[in-house]
């Protein structure tokens, strides 16, 4: 999918603008999606909107599938993004499906994810969340706390229902260079590594509970091959340390995941060829108390985030004190990630950005704000991006992770925006 043509200002874009560019088509100075121009897209689909590319799903599948170890379970983790259409085009794509609450179990089940297929983690599961998992046979449960353990066998002795766990283990390591770092430490995630061996012998003495393995995800939003390799690294040494001091075999290592994608002006993509060939060889060197395991990795952003845009129009072209000022009709209330206000070390502002309607239009420096009654509502102070007028639309590029799933779409009680898969 390559932006065949060539810009005046495309040598000027941000690392990032242009890596997200380039999974799109353009004709006429505007962005296409699905073969469409944007301008028509909108007709059918109102602003401010959510556009998510299936040829973009695809790439990125097909670049996993070639990069990474034949013998990676690849899993994407719903939370990223649950769109009903984007789980039912990645239900005929992956292994397996992570989810982390009884709603993204639903919505999985709805898309004709099996149940097998599904992994069920977060640190604060109910017991009805948990009784629902049982219940629908969910693949694997990840154990987060030695109480979860408890509701466990009391809903599988009530219920005669057997369930299968992974142990989500806090490790004493980070992963390093990454913008969320979710192991190392005190966490709230996992149980403390040094923990794991008692945990595992009392699970193994229980009828209806089967230990299937461990998962450690260690951090988010990395874009550097060799933290990764060396983290990865670190969950295997573990693993099989692990694995020798234990009377149970570990059928399933959940390495986590942790690859990122460009979001700020010198960002580089991740180098995924790098990281396959590391990972294959660290597979490969694995001794025998890890022969018969079967290695998985999890990823949200990385499967999803460069397909979707988010299209708002401008409402109005504001000049205050010399600065121009666009507002437009969406805003924080629907992608607080690109406002720079979910995760500050993982996504600041700006988020790629551009006038998709007039994508060879004379650049100027603006400031773009969204319609609440807030300073927070902003996708860039002083960004530079093609000039627009009342009525153009401003698109967030790599916002198909974390921006309508993770926004607070209630606020100002707005008209919440629609998704839609082209």
């Amino acid at each position: 999918m390559p932006w065949k043509q060539k810009l005046e200002w495309v040598k000027q874009m941000s690392k990032a603008l242009r890596s997200a560019l380039s999974h799109f088509e353009q004709k006429n100075a505007e962005l296409c999606i699905g073969g469409k121009q944007i301008s028509e897209i909108v007709r059918d689909c109102p602003v401010p909107c959510y556009l998510y590319d299936t040829a973009t799903l695809n790439w990125r599948y097909r670049t996993l599938k070639q990069d990474l170890p034949q013998n990676i379970s690849i899993n994407y983790a719903v939370k990223a993004n649950s769109n009903h259409q984007v789980l039912v085009e990645l239900s005929r794509l992956y292994d397996g499906f992570d989810i982390a609450s009884k709603g993204e179990m639903t919505k999985a089940l709805d898309a004709g994810i099996k149940p097998e297929q599904m992994s069920f983690a977060g640190p604060g599961k109910s017991v009805e969340e948990l009784r629902f998992a049982v219940e629908h046979k969910i693949g694997t449960i990840s154990i987060e706390n030695e109480r979860e353990i408890e509701h466990l066998i009391n809903i599988c002795d009530e219920t005669g229902a057997k369930a299968r766990v992974l142990i989500r283990v806090n490790p004493d390591f980070e992963l390093s260079k990454s913008g969320m770092k979710m192991g190392g430490g005190p966490k709230q995630f996992g149980i403390d590594s040094e923990r794991i061996p008692e945990i595992v012998k009392s699970i193994c003495r229980e009828k209806l509970l089967g230990f299937e393995g461990i998962h450690i995800f260690a951090g988010s939003q990395n874009l550097n091959a060799t933290s990764i390799l060396e983290a990865f690294g670190n969950i295997i040494d573990y693993a099989s340390e692990l694995a020798t001091v234990i009377d149970a075999p570990i059928r399933t290592l959940n390495l986590g995941g942790g690859f990122g994608i460009p979001y700020f002006a010198n960002d580089d993509e991740l180098d995924v060829e790098h990281v396959g060939k590391g990972l294959g060889e660290l597979i490969g060197a694995v001794g025998k108390p890890l022969n018969n395991t079967k290695f998985k990795i999890e990823l949200g952003r990385f499967i999803v985030g460069e397909c979707g845009i988010y299209v708002s129009r401008v409402l109005y072209r504001k000049l205050s004190r010399g600065h121009v000022f666009l507002v437009l009709n969406g805003g924080m209330h629907h992608h607080l990630a690109a406002s720079g206000n979910f995760g500050q070390s993982v996504v600041r502002r700006p988020m790629p950005v551009t006038v998709v309607n007039k994508l060879d239009n004379p650049t100027e420096k603006v400031n773009i704000v969204g319609p609440l009654c807030t300073p927070l509502d902003t996708f860039g102070m002083n960004v530079e991006i093609p000039r627009a007028e009342e009525g153009d639309l401003i698109a967030v590029l790599n916002s198909g992770a974390y921006g309508y799933s993770a926004s607070p779409l209630g606020f100002l009680s707005h008209e919440l925006p629609i998704e839609c898969l082209l």
